[in-house]
């Protein structure tokens, strides 16, 4: 059997343990969305958020790419913070990391990779700007771990930079954001950094509040 076939096999498994559970429970699915939380993650086919975190179709907005970037010109991104923040309304928004993550060691090495070069510049970027400190974390494993933890951190203050984070924490005063890392060896969500609604932003990033209206 071709294996994509096992997929829409599990496909009619899972529908039909979900009716045995609960006779209703694709009727209220297709009702609506009102996820609490967005999760941008990466696109590792090994860290599915719902997985990871033992919740249910509808309960988490998901955003992959590869190294859980959020960038200001990915117009895919900032729709999706967009819609997520604005229309969702959602309280809190995760960046997770993964430790061992291949776009982030890549993003450290002299090697061309086509136009995924365009993209890992930005953790590029963020070595840069903190070489000693992950040269100074031990060897190579321990340096690429501690980027991918400095690059969740620079993702969250990206996300401080957007209007609609701007304007949703000047009037709603959420959602709050966190920066998590998934340790592949041992399958546990590290709980690194927090930005409340009342956190600090740079004032060259930060607009007028009459702006946000």
């Amino acid at each position: 059997m071709e294996s994509y076939k096992n997929l829409l096999l599990a496909n009619k498994a899972w529908v039909q343990e979900k009716i045995k559970l609960d006779r209703d429970y694709f009727t209220e699915l297709a009702r609506d969305q009102k996820p609490e939380f967005l999760w941008i993650g990466c696109s590792d086919s090994r860290v599915p958020a719902e997985e990871v975190t033992g919740t249910e179709p509808g309960e988490i907005f998901v955003h992959r790419n590869v190294a859980n970037l959020v960038v200001h010109a990915d117009l895919n991104m900032q729709s999706v913070l967009h819609y997520a923040i604005d229309v969702l309304k959602v309280k809190h928004v995760i960046v997770c990391g993964h430790y061992g993550c291949g776009g982030v060691r890549a993003a450290m090495t002299n090697q061309r990779f086509g136009i995924l070069d365009q993209w890992l510049r930005n953790i590029k970027d963020v070595y840069h700007d903190h070489r000693d400190e992950i040269m100074a974390a031990g060897d190579l494993e321990a340096q690429t771990n501690r980027l991918v933890e400095l690059s969740v951190f620079q993702q969250l203050h990206n996300i401080t930079k957007t209007t609609s984070l701007q304007r949703s924490w000047n009037f709603d005063k959420r959602p709050t954001l966190h920066g998590w890392v998934f340790g592949m060896n041992d399958g546990l969500l590290k709980n690194l950094y927090r930005l409340d609604p009342d956190s600090p932003i740079e004032d060259i990033y930060r607009y007028d509040k009459d702006a946000l209206r």
